[in-house]
């Protein structure tokens, strides 16, 4: 098979989708030394994704989330003479000359439209035809499965759920010197709870910042909140609160934080808090679990498929509630640890040489 991966997200982000984009196509290159794969990417972007000797690298003049993109897309696939493309951004070329597969990480826009830019909101609004005109879809998670179904009307049997994994760098540090360095050069001291993600609406921080107050309020604990991501939409709200309830000495704002540094991070943080509305898989929680620390989430969307039975769940809308998950996952010894040896093992359910299998057998089923 000659197979097409469109890795241009990958010049524009280093979050979300350019991540798996990267992890599989890593995985795909470990386990498939036969089949040729073309990865496109965009022409200023000067990483190498291509592995093996049957990775090629083809530069593409076509920019990602742009109103010309499809037709554009059109014109430069049409002389590889592909067999499948895979869109992992979900919105593939309508016209084309070889199978589709797309990936649907979430439903986020058509669940929350008020959250969307101009531009989102066109872009996005693509997404009746991705799914109706592709050969195949995989959901990342059974509770995007089911959005799919349920809103856009796709048959269950057109859809395949891959499950991502956390990236293998998250491990726990045991480099005291490493620890150190990262908590001087983020200015941390003491006892922290860590939160990772892209700060935009459907995360839910400003729920996490009124369970803080009251968590110092009630609790009188020393701990301080670590916000490690970077602005992204409609984040107003969220630093007028912070001036609101007081808090601009106990948050910390990182902004993006470089891959390498988020393993110690998450290592060094007493407990991982993700209180999100609505997540298509859910990495970061997973993320924290493989590094040992103990993990607060939503009790919503795909997060309970996720963590299992290794987390504290909460409603998202509940600030007392969630302040009570923080307080014991700070605080209660017993639960931590079980927490903590939980993660671990739910954290190994999930690998990237598994999710590369699953997708290369999409590519081969629409082969026959």
């Amino acid at each position: 098979m000659r197979i097409g991966i469109d890795a241009r997200m990958v010049y524009y982000t280093q979050a979300g989708i350019s991540q798996y984009i990267q992890r599989l196509i890593s995985a795909l290159a470990e386990i498939d030394l036969e089949n040729e794969y073309l990865i496109l990417q965009n022409w200023r972007d000067r990483s190498s994704l291509c592995l093996n000797h049957n990775f090629r690298r083809v530069s593409f003049i076509s920019p990602a989330h742009h109103r010309l993109e499809q037709w554009l897309l059109r014109f430069e696939l049409s002389p590889l003479n592909l067999d499948v493309l895979h869109s992992p951004d979900f919105i593939p070329p309508f016209r084309r000359n070889c199978k589709s597969v797309i990936t649907v990480h979430d439903l986020a826009f058509l669940l929350y439209p008020h959250l969307l830019t101009e531009d989102g909101a066109h872009y996005y609004g693509q997404i009746d035809q991705a799914v109706h005109h592709t050969d195949h879809i995989i959901a990342v998670s059974q509770n995007t499965k089911q959005d799919i179904i349920r809103l856009l009307g796709v048959p269950e049997d057109k859809i395949t759920v891959i499950y991502e994994a956390a990236n293998p760098i998250y491990r726990p540090v045991e480099d005291e010197g490493e620890l150190q360095r990262v908590r001087q050069k983020y200015k941390i001291a003491g006892d922290f709870i860590l939160f990772v993600s892209t700060i935009e609406p459907r995360k839910n921080l400003p729920t996490l910042l009124r369970a803080f107050r009251q968590l110092l309020d009630d609790y009188k604990l020393e701990v301080r909140l670590v916000v490690a991501g970077r602005r992204g939409w409609l984040f107003d709200e969220v630093f007028a609160l912070v001036q609101e309830l007081n808090l601009a000495e106990h948050v910390h704002f990182l902004g993006r934080v470089p891959l390498e540094d988020l393993p110690p991070l998450y290592t060094a943080a007493s407990l991982f808090a993700y209180p999100s509305t609505y997540e298509g898989f859910g990495l970061p929680p997973l993320e924290a679990m493989a590094c040992g620390t103990p993990v607060v989430v939503s009790n919503v969307s795909s997060l309970p498929e996720v963590v299992g039975d290794a987390a504290l769940l909460v409603d998202p809308d509940d600030v007392s509630g969630l302040t009570v998950a923080l307080w014991r996952g700070l605080t209660d010894e017993a639960r931590r640890a079980e927490l903590i040896a939980k993660g671990f093992r739910r954290a190994k359910c999930f690998s990237w040489e598994k999710a590369a299998r699953q997708t290369l057998a999409v590519y081969q089923s629409l082969m026959k």
